[in-house]
């Protein structure tokens, strides 16, 4: 029998972003689940139709990477245009992180909503890495 474990905070964070209960309608719904998770800093982020679309499609691609649990995913596309959003993302790794930290990827981009992107990139890395992924489940 196995000790069932919390979830780390980058597999919280990965969950949350992909299950389908984070509704993700609009742009200002993607501005409160960056300000909610504290993505982002707070105060007014402009979030274009670029920005939410790039969400959208890293979303749906986790989402059907999560929901694959290691078998052959049925949703190549959108495992492909999430893999498109992640491409374009930059990132640092961290030499000392933060202890609340979800990754020790951090943002190495200037822009707010890709900034958060790029943590939610980081939290994956982990996840990725650490196999806790094919733990967390999606609706």
């Amino acid at each position: 029998m196995t000790t069932p474990t919390e979830p780390t905070s980058a597999a919280a964070l990965v969950r949350s972003f992909a299950s389908t209960r984070a509704a993700l309608g609009d742009r200002a719904d993607l501005a409160r689940f960056l300000r909610d998770h504290r993505l982002v800093t707070e105060g007014a982020i402009p979030i274009t139709l670029a920005d939410f679309e790039e969400a959208i499609a890293l979303r749906d691609g986790m989402r059907a990477r999560l929901r694959s649990r290691g078998e052959e995913a049925s949703d190549l596309g959108a495992i492909a245009r999430g893999q498109r959003v992640l491409d374009g993302l930059r990132v640092t790794v961290r030499m000392d992180p933060a202890e609340d930290a979800a990754s020790v990827l951090a943002p190495a981009v200037v822009d707010e909503v890709r900034r958060g992107l790029a943590r939610i990139a980081g939290a994956w890395a982990t996840v990725m890495a650490t196999g806790e992924w094919r733990r967390i489940d999606v609706e």
